[in-house]
């Protein structure tokens, strides 16, 4: 029986194989923009061996929860003066991601240190009523206290990402 499984992949399966190929897709532009790409975990340890044109994965933080939570991305690029952290979320069919997207968006603007964060959103699996919550409360920076006034949250789709990056790290 366990068998079939491996050839009868489960949703969630399937799931993370499509966020796996989303994130490939944002380490295959950064490479082709001329940026290292390294796992935090790795140059938090010796930061002089790496470049300062920077694409961290696994990047992290400490949730609204007090618990220790990641993203997939963290860009540092001293030629741009650029810092941005990068969630990717896809969602191809009906699931649970979208009921996550007011924890997330709580956690770009009281938990995550970076004053730009950009979620890229795409599949078209997620309810359309999340994603114009989530594109709304970024775009009318819904819940952003003074103090942190500098603060900026982009949902961007998957196209919208390509040309904000083609742009952005020229």
């Amino acid at each position: 029986m366990l068998e079939g499984r491996k050839n009868d992949p489960t949703q969630g399966g399937l799931a993370n194989k499509s966020g796996r190929v989303l994130e490939g897709t944002v380490i295959s532009l950064f490479k082709e923009h001329g940026f290292e790409v390294v796992y935090y975990r790795a140059w938090v340890k010796a930061p002089y061996l790496y470049s300062e044109e920077l694409l961290l994965r696994d990047a992290p933080y400490i949730s609204i929860y007090g618990h220790k939570a990641k993203t997939e991305f963290l860009v540092q690029s001293k030629r741009l003066s650029l810092t941005v952290r990068i969630e990717c979320k896809w969602q191809q069919v009906c699931g649970s991601v979208d009921e996550k997207f007011p924890y997330l968006y709580l956690n770009c603007i009281f938990a995550m240190p970076e004053d730009f964060i950009i979620i890229v959103l795409d599949g078209g699996g997620a309810k359309p009523s999340a994603v114009s919550w989530l594109k709304n409360a970024a775009a009318t920076r819904q819940l952003i206290p003074a103090d942190k006034g500098e603060k900026r949250v982009e949902v961007l789709s998957l196209s919208e990402f390509l040309g904000w990056a083609n742009r952005a790290l020229r």
